[in-house]
């Protein structure tokens, strides 16, 4: 007999090695590609050997999204497994990682519900999440996938670059906006809207930037109900724990996850992200 929903998502989303092992889970790498070669995010290529490997190289990379015939490969592996699966992805305006895998389900004539996260990173794992805790309730892939969009509209994030030569050098950046930041030494805080980014403010030093992330937090938690806060960070533990504590030293019933951002966003993002993240529920 088949199990009934298989879980897809791409590199972009942080999927801790348990989680995967223990649950129907299927991660569709993206790649990194140096001069040298491509590799494969979480599988070819951790963040921490992506810092080490740009700061001996002095090279910033290009990524690319998965291929339609990976894609494809799996559909037809799971279609023998599951009835059907739940895809979750990045932003389909940061990347076409979610058109290559909507067409791939065509293609491999499997039903696949997907659905565009607008944003990246743990976010898009705690959806997973929620439509597991709905599936165990008996919820159609339909309507789980429905309620995922719903979430997808309640995200919010904001993100403390770690180098703006790389998000520049990465096509997110336009030039003016970066010699202004370069000139100025200015951290800008982005945030992702509508599945895009965009420049939230510009802060003139890093911890200005953390506190007025936190007051977004302290006014997002007069108005909604937070359960979870996510802080994401880009090799620099000690920073996001000191973020935890203050966060929980305010919220003590608020759960706050810290994990790492995967090696794709630390391309764009670079060495030194901070990124706060909840949802609105």
């Amino acid at each position: 007999m088949k199990k009934q929903i298989a879980w897809v998502t791409d590199s972009t989303a942080y999927i801790p090695a348990d989680l995967r092992e223990k649950h129907d889970i299927y991660v569709v790498p993206l790649e990194i590609i140096f001069s040298d070669g491509t590799y494969r995010d979480g599988l070819d290529m951790t963040p921490e050997q992506l810092y080490e490997k740009i700061e001996k190289t002095q090279e910033v990379p290009k990524t690319s999204q998965p291929s339609l015939g990976n894609f494809v490969e799996l559909y037809e592996t799971l279609k023998q497994k599951y009835d059907c699966a739940i895809a979750v992805h990045v932003s389909s305006k940061l990347s076409g990682t979610l058109n290559a895998s909507q067409s791939a389900a065509k293609l491999a004539e499997f039903p696949v519900e997907v659905v565009d996260s607008k944003t990246m990173s743990y976010p898009i794992t705690h959806m997973i999440l929620q439509g597991m805790k709905m599936a165990k309730t008996g919820a159609t892939p339909e309507k789980i996938a429905s309620s995922l969009r719903l979430i997808a509209e309640k995200t919010e994030s904001y993100i403390l670059l770690g180098s703006l030569d790389q998000f520049y050098r990465g096509g997110r950046m336009n030039g003016v906006q970066f010699f202004m930041g370069n000139l100025l030494q200015i951290k800008p805080i982005l945030r992702i809207r509508d599945g895009i980014f965009e420049v939230y403010e510009k802060i003139r030093t890093e911890n200005k930037a953390i506190v007025r992330m936190l007051a977004q937090l302290d006014q997002a938690m007069q108005k909604q109900q937070i359960k979870n806060v996510q802080i994401l960070h880009g090799n620099v533990m000690e920073k996001a724990q000191a973020l935890k504590k203050r966060i929980k030293e305010k919220y003590q019933d608020v759960e706050v996850m810290i994990g790492p951002i995967s090696s794709t966003i630390g391309v764009h993002a670079g060495q030194g992200t901070i990124a706060l993240s909840w949802i609105n529920e």
